[in-house]
């Protein structure tokens, strides 16, 4: 039985030309994606749920049955996947990796032998040594989300992870997204624009129009006509 993981009740921003306010649950080890109109608040959206930004006293946001409303973004154990990596070009590939378990007190050998194990399963063995600038598009993708996982958050937000790449690579790397996903269980809040993206790696799409939650549903049941 599916079992309600996240739950984020009266997200709300407001700015003087927009405000937003957004109600919907996930449920574990699935992959939800949020689509909508450039500008609807997608973004906004995960940066309400990371504590980036700040949200309105009505908001309630709940993970793994613990109140995080209120805790600092550190604290909310969430990883996050950018449309830029933002890998660390003064450090290897594994040290990148390595980065997270670092601040958690492993110890340096240690952690670059972990990061060395699970850069394998991203089909990026070898490349530990690396520079992060010799890397391809795809490549750093790649590292950027195996630095993620490799700490186990709880909840992972991904900002447009693959709009920067060509259509045949991000459509590749949505396929391996999915198959991580299923392989690792990890729940997952996407940001995407891609509809045919969307409903690749979901299990549930939520449409957000003028700043309100428009529909949530299955992905096989939703519709790019839904957002016209």
């Amino acid at each position: 039985m599916e079992q309600t993981y996240f739950t984020a009740e009266n997200l709300s921003y407001s700015c003087p030309n927009f405000s937003l306010t957004a109600s919907f649950a996930c449920e574990k080890n699935t992959m939800t994606s949020i689509v909508g109109p450039s500008g609807s608040g997608k973004s906004t959206i995960l940066r309400l749920i990371s504590g980036l930004e700040k949200n309105a006293a009505a908001t309630k946001i709940i993970l793994d049955s613990v109140n995080i409303t209120h805790l600092p973004p550190a604290k909310r154990g969430m990883g996050m996947v950018f449309q830029k990596a933002n890998l660390f070009n003064h450090m290897r590939v594994d040290d990148n990796v390595a980065y997270g378990l670092r601040s958690l007190g492993i110890s340096k050998k240690e952690s670059r032998e972990m990061a060395a194990e699970f850069l394998k399963k991203f089909n990026l063995e070898g490349f530990g040594k690396r520079s992060p600038e010799t890397l391809s598009g795809g490549e750093t993708q790649r590292v950027s989300l195996a630095r993620t996982l490799i700490t186990k958050p709880k909840l992972i937000l991904f900002d447009e992870p693959l709009s920067a790449l060509d259509a045949p690579l991000r459509k590749k790397l949505a396929v391996e997204i999915r198959s991580l996903q299923e392989e690792f269980g990890f729940t997952a809040i996407m940001v995407t624009h891609d509809i045919n993206e969307a409903k690749s790696v979901s299990d549930k799409i939520i449409l957000i129009k003028d700043g309100k939650v428009g529909w949530q549903g299955n992905a096989t049941d939703f519709s790019e006509k839904m957002i016209e």
